[in-house]
């Protein structure tokens, strides 16, 4: 219904240009003939008055000349003038009929002709449900504020959490600082805090903000929020290359796959295309292993494209980088056994087995009932270690 609706607007605005197109022409031939034929008359008229004796033969030779001369004006300014009106004409044709076609195509190309419409019963249902948030948050306001107590700190974190999704960030960080100063305050709360002063700002992280930032980082350096933020305003700042160094630090320090990793893949690259550093994907850091994530979607698709031998240089390289990584860190169990396990897929038995003997020295005071001390064996059993 949609492009029958379209179709008829089309028509409609063409009809409306081209009807006098083809009206103009009638009138541009009845002008002319109406000339011509007064002209015409004009001849006549002199015929007569000569024979009456009204005017002498030379000044009706003359007169005579003189319409002759005016008909034959006639007939070569409208045939010139047909030719221009002809072409003008041509050229509105052509932009009546292609300007709707283009648009069209334009439109199937940068348009959203799938997206359904919204019914109107639906769109009340969400501004009911909107205008019923409004009024429950607008309840908590009131119950924090009157509290004499000032209130429990968990109420001021919903608090300024609701308004995060609603779009009110400066309403949500003026919540949030009422309980960051709090012996309970936890570096989480802190690195909200900051999130929604930087919110406020539209993604400009301002001197308060920074100073939230610091305050979570020193409460909790592992609060991956924090970092990210950080990493931020060093960007903001100019220090691009710590910013990246930053994101990449704190992918390495990660103990196994995070839900944060991604974005920090996303900023580290968005940083690096910057400042000409080569891009990394969440394989290098979180490579095919026990419940980790595998490549990204880009390097899936990437290496489905690859011949064998490129493929398995692909993953040969994902395999070193944890390799190396360890190298420098061999205190890391989870990625010994991580990397146990992608030599294993790969087929070297013996790296594999040196991978989980590494493993199980790290292993050797974890309790007897964890789970990766099970895995350990069973990999040594099978690797004849």
């Amino acid at each position: 219904m949609l492009w029958v609706f379209f179709a008829v607007l089309a028509m409609s605005a063409v009809a409306m240009l081209l009807y006098p197109l083809l009206r103009s022409g009638a009138v541009e031939t009845d002008r002319q003939a109406g000339a011509v034929a007064v002209l015409a008359d004009q001849l006549h008229e002199v015929d007569r008055d000569a024979e009456r004796g009204l005017i002498s033969s030379d000044e009706a030779e003359a007169a005579k000349s003189e319409i002759k001369r005016r008909l034959l004006k006639l007939n070569r300014g409208g045939s010139a003038k047909g030719r221009s009106v002809t072409g003008a004409r041509s050229a509105l044709w052509i932009s009546a009929l292609l300007v709707p076609l283009f648009a069209g195509l334009l439109y199937t190309q940068l348009g959203s002709p799938g997206v359904p419409a919204v019914p109107f019963a639906d769109r009340q249902d969400e501004q009911a449900e909107q205008v019923r948030i409004t009024e429950l948050t607008g309840r908590l306001l009131d119950r924090l504020e009157n509290d004499p107590e000032g209130g429990p700190t968990e109420g001021w974190m919903l608090l300024g959490q609701t308004y995060m999704r609603m779009g009110r960030y400066a309403d949500a960080a003026s919540a949030m600082e009422n309980v960051i100063e709090r012996d309970d305050a936890v570096s989480a709360m802190v690195s909200q805090y900051a999130e929604a002063l930087i919110s406020a700002e539209d993604g400009i992280v301002t001197p308060q903000a920074r100073k939230a930032i610091r305050r979570a980082l020193d409460m909790d350096s592992s609060n991956p929020a924090a970092s990210y933020y950080e990493a931020i305003a060093l960007d903001q700042a100019g220090d691009s290359e710590d910013a990246h160094d930053l994101l990449i630090s704190r992918l390495e320090q990660a103990a196994g796959p995070a839900p944060w990793m991604e974005i920090f893949i996303a900023q580290a690259n968005r940083i690096g295309e910057a400042i000409g550093r080569e891009p990394v994907s969440l394989a290098a850091f979180a490579p095919m292993a026990g419940g980790a994530p595998g490549p990204t979607r880009d390097d899936v698709a990437a290496a489905s494209e690859m011949s064998e031998d490129d493929r398995a240089a692909f993953i040969r390289s994902m395999v070193d980088r944890l390799a190396d990584r360890l190298a420098e860190d061999p205190d890391d169990l989870d990625g010994w056994l991580r990397l146990g396990n992608a030599y294993g897929v790969l087929g070297e038995a013996d790296k594999a087995r040196e991978a989980y003997e590494a493993a199980d020295e790290l292993a050797a005071d974890l309790p007897s009932d964890d789970p990766r001390k099970q895995s350990i064996r069973e990999a040594l059993s099978e690797l004849g270690g």
